[in-house]
């Protein structure tokens, strides 16, 4: 420790050896090493959680920027004074300065977090009822005429670009007898209604004349998607829309709107259309956080009916006729329900990774403290106390690791923007103190009491204490009701932020961890079992490498569970990555029915001659599939005399080749001879026969509603009678819908309307080319639906893309660290193992058996670790799959395909590859310490008194 010399007055000074310095200096490899370890695991423990928060806080507000403008923005409205008002009070609640100064009230009274998006926002007044165009002019198809909303929303010329004429103006003080005003129209407006700058339009008056509304504009949207257009949507261009009504083909008219001047909205009183005053608040997304979506909700519901509903009400405000409508509250709903999926799943990667990257820290700690036995045990037997020595080895290892965490967290920071600080923090530093308490705990634990110099630590002789075998029994038990209590509830939660149950999330490391200590303790019996034959053997080789495995020391239950915890995590990410991949795979048949869907629509919904012969010979195609399509087909009336108002889709099919695409496609297999024909096509003394009963194929809803007795159908292909013959959730004709699939050779009417192509080696833009040579008739145009394009179509959201990236992630790091795992394993021995190579050379061992000897050596762990890893995954895949469902990570809320479930299946290649590759690394790393061996000299592992 230290010396004594005399000083100039012949003092005795005590000279002290800097320890921490010295040690440094003395292995500024090892130091290096570890903090390159410290430093990688800090950034991952603090990366995860910055990167949870950052695609939740994305993925919330994408949510909000992507939905439906009319469902996310926030809707005070309120109807205009009635005529128990006095007039002028009535008009100045609609003139554009009092709703203006309104809207600045309303965006300052919004409780935090709701904040306004001025640039999306829009105010003013609208004709609540659609008001008649009654000029003749007008166009009128199906001789119905223009249906018109009248809307004088304030900002036009910010969200506009003129292209002709000049904008609406209020000229005077307009009334509610005021008989004419000003208006602009969108260039879409102006070119499908015929307007121009000049025309006048008018409108039915109440109590009055008719009100002119004069075209004084045309104006272009800058941006026709921000909500200022998009929540009307007539407001940038008209739509034809169809009337109800029992008319076939049913008549069709015009919606389209007027864009007056703010101050022209007194006169909409006068007007049939109900004047009603709004304000339109989009959200602003910008500033939320995936923290502020329980408080956004509470929020909301106040708003709509609670307190902050109150305050709006007041008279200083809007009144207390003011609501307020908005779908924001379920967008954040789904945004919650999303997140209580992904997170607990999330977590199993996260939890997995973090089991592995422990060990390793641990092991490294173990490493060095064996490396360093000699010096500590000369230490303690010097007077050295457990804590002097603790504490010298704390302050060597914290020199350290502390700065490597410091620059693990501050790369964490700087690569994971938008995130709090705190929980990385938090997670950086448990790395940190993990990698400082490592060696001076295991040199603790191991010094506490004197050691026999050179005693073995066998593993075939090693015999578990009883703490050990407590202790495993303790872990068994949480293993067992961790994964007992994630078959039963499942990795869901309510949805609240920190709505994680750690322990169902940890039940694949603990399996993992039960798996390890067994086979630990298992592994000494084939070695017993093989020594003996092996020893009878002529060779050498055989023998001394099970002996050597056997003389392992018993500590190696430590690499031994890293590694199947690092197997266990990627066989379980690769297969929630596969599982969701296959989900997709599945909605885009269900959204398609095969690999390409050619359908026709219009007035004559046959498809033209020709089309399926040339299909065929389109390149990529392999079989192509006829069938006849009919939506709306009303079923018989039930017990209680009712009927179903949409009706089910009806399919005529030819059942051979049918029943091969749905055997192909998964939807829905049967046997062809459930849909026998009953002969006669259909027809009977030259008309349609009724009574003839045929065989079907229906979805359990219809099935159940027919019942099992024949039913009476009329539909445009035949009147007849059905049987139910079998039911089956889905067929490639309706995939996902109610249907009812029967013989087409027993419709009268048997033409087909679709095509269901199959092909491995689709060309879609062949394919439509070739069919837009026959879609060219008027009404009758063809449409072509590819599996590929909507496969496609199922894109990642942020939390789903973040999800993935991070299980992507786990499996990276968890391979990285299962290679560290395995090279502090066979570095603790390789000092011993390079001593006995060199000594058994001298005894006539040739370099091809020295490969072989240390391979050998290294072969029954690696195995061990390889097999026992990939049956520990799969073992852990089959116990969780049925609490782990994959459609909220493959699909989003608003996707118009719904997949009854998408379970945890384990992948083939996942648990595969990764074993696989940990006997290919065991393997390379013998051979290159073979490799180096061999180059060295062997003076310094044959010195005497080396007690290797």
């Amino acid at each position: 420790m230290g010396a004594s010399v005399p000083d100039r007055e012949g003092r005795p000074v005590r000279i002290v050896a800097p320890w921490v310095r010295t040690r440094l200096r003395t292995a500024p490899g090892a130091a290096a090493a570890m903090a390159v370890l410290v430093v990688l695991t800090a950034y991952l423990a603090a990366a995860f959680p910055r990167s949870v928060d950052a695609y939740e806080t994305n993925g919330l507000r994408h949510d909000i920027r992507t939905a439906v403008a009319a469902e996310s923005v926030l809707e005070v409205g309120m109807r205009a004074p009635g005529p128990g008002v006095r007039q002028a009070d009535r008009e100045e609640v609609l003139r554009g300065a009092w709703v203006a100064r309104a809207q600045g009230k309303i965006t300052g009274s919004l409780p935090a977090p709701v904040r306004a998006d001025e640039g999306g926002s829009a105010y003013g007044v609208r004709t609540s009822q659609p008001v008649e165009g009654t000029d003749a002019w007008l166009p009128a198809p199906d001789n119905l005429p223009p249906m018109l909303t009248l809307a004088a929303q304030a900002g036009l010329d910010r969200h506009s670009t003129l292209r002709e004429g000049r904008l609406p103006r209020a000229e005077g003080a307009v009334t509610e007898r005021t008989g004419e005003v000003e208006a602009a129209v969108t260039a879409a407006t102006a070119k499908s209604l015929g307007i121009k700058v000049g025309s006048v339009v008018h409108v039915p008056g109440v109590d009055r004349d008719e009100l002119g509304v004069r075209i004084t504009g045309i104006v272009v949207p800058r941006d026709p998607a921000n909500s200022y257009w998009a929540v009307e949507p007539t407001l940038g261009s008209p739509a034809l829309v169809t009337k109800p009504t029992r008319d076939l083909p049913p008549p069709r008219y015009w919606r389209a709107s007027l864009l007056l001047a703010p101050d022209a909205a007194p006169a909409l009183l006068g007007t049939t259309g109900e004047p009603q005053v709004y304000w339109r608040i989009a959200p602003d997304a910008g500033a939320l956080t995936a923290r502020d979506a329980p408080q956004l909700a509470s929020r909301i519901a106040s708003l709509e009916n609670g307190p902050e509903l109150t305050r709006l009400r007041a008279p200083t405000v809007v009144g207390p006729s003011a609501v307020v409508a908005t779908g924001l509250d379920e967008i954040v709903a789904a945004h919650r329900s999303m997140r209580s999926a992904i997170a607990p799943v999330v977590t199993v990667a996260a939890l997995g990774i973090g089991a592995v990257a422990a060990v390793v820290l641990v092991m490294a700690g173990s490493l060095l403290a064996v490396r360093r036995q000699a010096e500590l045990a000369l230490l303690r037997s010097r007077g050295g106390s457990l804590r002097a020595i603790g504490g010298r080895l704390l302050a060597e290892t914290a020199v350290i690791a502390v700065p490597a965490t410091a620059v693990g967290l501050l790369l964490a920071v700087l690569t994971v923007p938008e995130a709090r600080l705190l929980p990385a923090v938090a997670a950086a530093g448990c790395a940190g103190l993990l990698a400082c308490a490592a060696l001076p705990v295991r040199a603790v634990v191991r010094h506490r009491r004197p050691r026999p110099h050179g005693g073995r630590e066998d593993l075939v002789q090693a015999r578990p204490s009883r703490r050990r075998t407590i202790a495993e029994l303790t872990l068994l038990a949480l293993a067992i009701g961790a994964v007992l209590a994630l078959r039963r509830r499942g990795t869901g939660g309510s949805g609240a932020v920190d709505d994680v149950d750690y322990l169902v999330s940890s039940a694949p490391i603990l399996v993992g961890l039960i798996a390890a200590l067994v086979l630990v303790r298992l592994y000494p019996l084939p070695l017993r079992f093989a020594g003996r034959p092996a020893g009878r053997l002529r060779g050498a080789v055989g023998f001394l490498s099970l002996a050597r495995a056997g003389r392992a020391a018993s500590s190696g239950a430590l690499p031994l569970l890293a590694l199947l915890i690092a197997l266990t995590t990627a066989a379980f990410g690769g297969s929630v990555l596969a599982g969701i991949d296959g989900a997709r795979e599945r909605a885009a048949v269900l959204a398609t029915g095969a690999d390409a869907r050619i359908s026709v629509v219009g007035s004559s919904p046959v498809l033209p001659d020709g089309l399926t012969a040339a299909v065929r010979g389109s390149a990529g195609v392999g079989e192509v599939t006829t069938i006849r399509v009919e939506y709306g087909v009303p079923l018989p009336s039930d017990a209680k005399g009712f009927r179903t108002a949409l009706g089910v889709t009806m399919i005529g099919v030819e059942p051979k080749a049918y029943a091969r695409l749905a055997r192909q496609t998964g939807l829905g297999e049967f046997p062809a001879g459930a849909l026998k024909s009953v002969g006669g096509g259909g027809v009977r003394d030259g008309g349609s026969d009724a009574g003839r009963v045929l065989p079907a194929i229906a979805s359990p809803a219809v099935a159940e509603r027919l019942g099992d007795q024949p039913r009476d159908i009329q539909s445009a292909a035949g009147d007849f009678k059905v049987r139910v013959a079998e039911i089956r959730a889905n067929t490639p004709g309706a995939p996902g819908g109610d249907y009812l699939l029967v013989n087409a050779a027993d419709l009268t009417q048997r033409a087909p309307t679709t095509l269901l192509v199959t092909g491995g080696k689709l060309d879609g833009d062949a394919l439509r080319r070739t069919v837009a040579g026959f879609g060219t008739g008027p009404g009758n145009g063809l449409t072509v639906k590819l599996r590929s394009d909507e496969r496609k179509e199922f894109v990642n959201t942020p939390m789903q893309e973040g999800a993935e990236r991070i299980y992507a992630a786990a499996i990276a790091a968890g391979a990285g660290y299962a290679l560290l795992a395995l090279l502090l394993s066979l570095s603790q021995t390789a000092p011993e193992r390079l001593t006995l190579l060199a000594r058994l050379r001298t005894m006539g061992l040739t370099r091809r058996q020295g490969r072989q000897l240390l391979g050998l050596e290294v072969l029954p762990q690696a195995l061990l670790a390889a097999v026992g890893g990939a049956f520990v995954g799969w073992a852990t895949i089959v116990l969780l799959a049925p609490g782990v469902d994959l459609v909220r990570l493959a699909l989003t809320a608003t996707s118009d395909v719904t997949l009854d479930g998408a379970p945890l299946q384990a992948d083939p290649w996942s648990l595969v590859l990764p074993a696989v590759g940990v006997l290919a690394l065991a393997a390379a790393v013998s051979v290159v310490q073979a490799w180096w061996a061999g180059r060295q000299g062997s003076i310094n592992e044959l010195r005497a008194g080396d007690s290797r």
